[in-house]
């Protein structure tokens, strides 16, 4: 058995989506300055690194981060090796190893560009018909190692819309470049935000392989 986290560390300046205000951490209190505890102020989004997008951020919904039913998030999945696809279809998802699983996440080129600092817009993204396979096989959590399951310049965002509107959930940012590919048991916990459209979240992955 292993477990790797597969969660992006939150710090100052890290990699945000374009427009979204990026992330900062000060320290309020500091034993270094003479106070008797460390304390510190976070700035961030409830999309901030590796986070799950709940069916609020996009659809008039009352399926809210704190509203979710927790066993979508822990239990069985895979991690599907999508490298070297540019776009996530049905075709590439009907070759693929995915049969029955709840919990999918994919595992693409996307994993070398989280560890660049600037924004790429040319990252590996699901597509429409992708997503409809998905709902059809009954997937409920879908994972991808970027900051969004969409396509860049579709500013529509109808995986997102598709997705989200099927009641399943979204996780985006996940760090998968350690992690290995087939079956695992996935613990997905976001952050329990009153009425959140998404949350920051500890995303780990459980493997029989050493």
């Amino acid at each position: 058995m292993a477990i790797f986290d597969v969660s992006l560390t939150l710090k100052t300046g890290m990699l945000s989506f374009p427009g979204d205000p990026t992330v900062s951490i000060r320290p309020v209190f500091s034993r270094k300055q003479g106070d008797k505890f460390n304390l510190s102020l976070l700035s961030l989004t409830t999309h901030t690194g590796t986070h799950v997008d709940a069916p609020a951020h996009y659809v008039d919904s009352e399926a809210t981060i704190d509203s979710m039913a927790l066993e979508i998030m822990i239990g069985p999945g895979v991690v599907l090796d999508m490298r070297g696809i540019n776009a996530i279809d049905r075709r590439v998802l009907e070759e693929s190893a995915l049969t029955d699983e709840t919990r999918v996440f994919f595992k693409t080129n996307n994993s070398l560009k989280l560890r660049e600092q600037a924004f790429s817009n040319n990252y590996t993204y699901i597509t429409y018909d992708g997503a409809e396979l998905l709902i059809e096989r009954g997937v409920k959590l879908v994972g991808i190692d970027y900051l969004s399951v969409d396509r860049c310049d579709d500013e529509c965002a109808p995986v997102h819309h598709l997705l989200l509107s099927s009641g399943a959930f979204i996780v985006e940012g996940l760090n998968l470049f350690d992690a290995p590919v087939g079956p695992c048991r996935i613990y997905c916990l976001p952050l329990r935000i009153e009425g959140g459209d998404g949350a920051p979240a500890r995303v780990l992955i459980e493997t029989t392989s050493n």
